[in-house]
C-alpha cells in the first residue's frame, strides 16, 4: 500500500539541446530540445506514479522556462512553489544524439537562475510546509558557494520541521569549479540525510569512504556485493541519522550497451538486484535519477528490502528505453 508523503524536490530545472547524429556540429543536422536537470527528472517519475510532489527551482519568467515547467505540470508534478526571477535558464549541451558516447556534456549554467540564489531568498518555513520528505542532490552545492548555503538552511529547515531527507550524491568534475571540494562541503550536508543514494565510488569522493582502487570492470557482481557493503557500513556509522543507502552498478562496454543492477542496505541488512543487461540503449540520460525515483517510490511502497532494491533498479534500467532525461513511468 502507498504511503502517501508528499514529497518536495529541489534543484535546477535545465534545458537539454542534443543532436540527431553522433556529432552535434555537423554540415545537415537538427537539434533537439528536452527539459530536464537530475531533480526534475526524479519529480516526472514520481508525479507519473501519483505520488503527490512538488518541484521547487528558480526560473526566468519566460516561454522556455514556462514551457518546461507545463510540462512537469502536465506530468502530475506541482510546480507552483518555483520562484520566478533572474534572466536565464540553465542549459546543457549533449555533443550526441542520446549520450550513447563518452565525455560528450557541455555545461552553460553559470550565471542561471538558479545558481544566482542565496541565502534568505527562500522561506523555507513557508516552502516546506505540507510536505513530509525533502529530496536534493549533490549538483546543487557544486554550483558554487551560495548554493551550498542554501543547501544547508533549507537541509535545518527540513530537519527542524521532522520531514524525511533523501539525497542523491551525483558527481559531475566540471561542477566543482570554484574552490572546493565535495569533501569539503557534502559531509555537513549529508549528517541531515535518511536515505543516500550514490556508488561506492561517490561516497569515497564526496564522504570520504575508502574504496578499493582495484576494482574494474572485471570484478565480479558478487565481489561488488562485498565491497557495497562494506562502504555502507561505513557510511552509517559515519551519519547515524541514515538508515537507507542504495548503491548503482552500471558499467557500459560500447555505446548501445548496458549492465546495470543495484545494491540497498540498512544497518542490519544487505540485498542487492536483480543484474540487467543490454544491447538496446536508446538514452542513458535520467537513468541514475530514476533509479532515485524508484528508490523512493520503493521505500513509500515496501517494508521488503528485496523489493526495495529491486523496484529502483527496474526503474532506473527502464529508463535507458526511453528518449529524453525524463522517464515514461515504467517501474
Amino acid at each position: 500500500m502507498l504511503n502517501q508523503e508528499n514529497i518536495l524536490v529541489f534543484g535546477e530545472l535545465l534545458l537539454r539541446f542534443s543532436s540527431s547524429e553522433d556529432q552535434f556540429i555537423s554540415k545537415n543536422h537538427t537539434v533537439n530540445l528536452f527539459p530536464g536537470g537530475s531533480e526534475a527528472n526524479v519529480s516526472a517519475s514520481l508525479g507519473q506514479w501519483n505520488i503527490p510532489c512538488s518541484y521547487v527551482s528558480c526560473v526566468p519568467d519566460n516561454a522556455l522556462a514556462n514551457s518546461a515547467l507545463q510540462v512537469l505540470e502536465q506530468l502530475n508534478v506541482n510546480t507552483k512553489k518555483t520562484l520566478l526571477a533572474g534572466d536565464r535558464l540553465g542549459l546543457y549541451f549533449l555533443l550526441s544524439a542520446n549520450g550513447l558516447t563518452s565525455g560528450e556534456v557541455v555545461y552553460d549554467r553559470k550565471f542561471s537562475s538558479f545558481s544566482s540564489l542565496k541565502p534568505g531568498v527562500i522561506d523555507w518555513d513557508k516552502v516546506l510546509e505540507g510536505h513530509t520528505w525533502f529530496h536534493w542532490t549533490a549538483l546543487t552545492p557544486a554550483l558554487n558557494e551560495n548554493m551550498a548555503a542554501v543547501c544547508k538552511e533549507a537541509l535545518i529547515a527540513a530537519r527542524a520541521k521532522g520531514l524525511k531527507i533523501s539525497v542523491d550524491l551525483n558527481y559531475r568534475s566540471r561542477l566543482w569549479d570554484y574552490g572546493k571540494q565535495p569533501i569539503d562541503i557534502m559531509p555537513e550536508l549529508v549528517a541531515h540525510c535518511d536515505v543516500i543514494m550514490g556508488n561506492i565510488w561517490a561516497v569515497n569522493k564526496m564522504l570520504g569512504i575508502p574504496v578499493d582502487e582495484s576494482l574494474n570492470r572485471e570484478t565480479t557482481v558478487e565481489d561488488y556485493k562485498q565491497h557495497a557493503n562494506i562502504s555502507a557500513k561505513g557510511v552509517f556509522n559515519q551519519f547515524p541519522q541514515c538508515k537507507h543507502i542504495a548503491y548503482t552498478f552500471r558499467f557500459m562496454d560500447n555505446p548501445k550497451h548496458n549492465l546495470f543492477y543495484g545494491t540497498y542496505h540498512t544497518p542490519d541488512q544487505n540485498y542487492i538486484s536483480e543484474v540487467f543487461e543490454t544491447n538496446e540503449v536508446v538514452d542513458r540520460i535520467g537513468s541514475g535519477d530514476a533509479f532515485m525515483a524508484g528508490l523512493i517510490y520503493g521505500l513509500l511502497t515496501s517494508n521488503d528490502g528485496a523489493e526495495i532494491i529491486d523496484k529502483a533498479t527496474s526503474s532506473g534500467y527502464n529508463k535507458l528505453f526511453v528518449k529524453g532525461d525524463f522517464g515514461n513511468g515504467n517501474i
